[in-house]
């Protein structure tokens, strides 16, 4: 296995991580704005306020995207495994 073969294997991972976090990253993110930008302007200082909506938005975000993630997993792993002759291949 050479050293181009890891960074690439790495960076499609991490990649694919990414990829995988970001819808309910970006949900917390604008659910977080939005209750703070509503404790500003309402002078609510809760730090347990914003927990709850947080988490039901990324339930529902998650309800609705996991086909996608699972699909995207899947698809992952299949080019992971037909790799493997190419990997094993430039080895010996």
């Amino acid at each position: 296995m050479t050293p181009q073969t890891v960074i690439d294997l790495f960076m499609a991972s991490v990649y694919a991580a990414t990829e995988l976090s970001l819808p309910l990253l970006l949900t917390a993110l604008a659910i977080g704005l939005l209750i703070s930008i509503f404790q500003a302007a309402t002078q609510i200082n809760e730090a347990t306020l914003s927990f709850l909506p947080k988490v039901a938005a990324m339930v529902a975000v998650l309800i609705l995207v996991a086909p996608w993630m699972i699909r995207r997993m899947t698809s992952y792993t299949q080019n992971l495994y037909a790799k493997i002759p190419e990997i094993v291949r430039v080895h010996k």
